[in-house]
């Protein structure tokens, strides 16, 4: 089973933006499969191409249906979003449990309602379950494109095997202790000058002080250099002051 077998409904959608934003969304999370349900908007719809940026082929390859139950024809499974309680027979889960639900090989379907009122209970019939966002229980309405963004975001995760690292492109090595020190040796020797390590029975207190903070920063070779600048200007300002 992967993301692949994984495909948003849009029944009734009424914006085009919106439309063009959870292209965009299913995209960003590796899903490719659209389709809509009756749009109340014109369609093809420039809007939802202007709004969906780089998702313009996942519009393209939108199906659109006359009936939720075509829509859902060819699928094993179906979750319906919903942001209130129904008082229809089905099973109510929270978005968290939905990878709980899939079983191997199973063509996924996740169906949203218009923007304005939602599926209506005839339409959340066909559903298995009726999936639920925890959010603030006095305003739980979502915008469409959050909601589906939310969505992609759990499915991403129970689909995706590997572990996922991130590798920083900052070039500068990591500063070695002799560096840091010799960083150190020159800011301790200006701060004596200055009479700041004073009264003298708190001067090693302040001394532990000072290495520990730099001593634990994780420097890099640039941020010495970008310091020993620094203090070096303020000293230089000061001479002239």
């Amino acid at each position: 089973m992967s993301l692949g077998n994984v495909h948003f409904i849009l029944v009734r959608p009424q914006i085009g933006e919106n439309i063009g934003s959870v292209a965009r969304a299913i995209k960003n999370f590796n899903i490719k499969h659209l389709r809509i349900v009756n749009p109340r908007c014109h369609w093809p719809n420039q809007k939802a191409l202007a709004t969906s940026v780089g998702a313009k082929d996942i519009l393209k390859s939108t199906k659109v249906y006359n009936s939720i139950e075509k829509s859902i024809g060819d699928l094993d499974i179906i979750f319906a979003s919903t942001s209130r309680i129904r008082k229809v027979n089905k099973k109510i889960i929270s978005i968290l449990d939905l990878k709980k639900k899939f079983k191997k090989k199973q063509r996924i379907g996740i169906i949203f309602g218009p923007e304005a009122s939602g599926l209506s209970n005839d339409e959340v019939n066909c559903a298995d379950y009726l999936v639920k966002i925890p959010t603030n229980k006095k305003f739980s309405s979502l915008n469409l494109s959050h909601s589906a963004i939310i969505f992609c975001f759990q499915l991403f995760q129970f689909f995706s095997n590997k572990k996922v690292v991130y590798n920083s492109t900052y070039k500068s090595s990591v500063a070695t202790k002799s560096h840091i020190n010799k960083f150190l040796n020159f800011i301790i020797k200006e701060l004596d000058k200055k009479g700041f390590l004073q009264p003298d029975h708190k001067r090693r207190s302040m001394l532990r002080n000072i290495n520990n903070i730099f001593h634990r920063m994780n420097l890099s070779e640039q941020e010495i250099r970008i310091l020993l600048g620094i203090f070096s200007t303020l000293n230089e300002l000061n001479k002239k002051s």
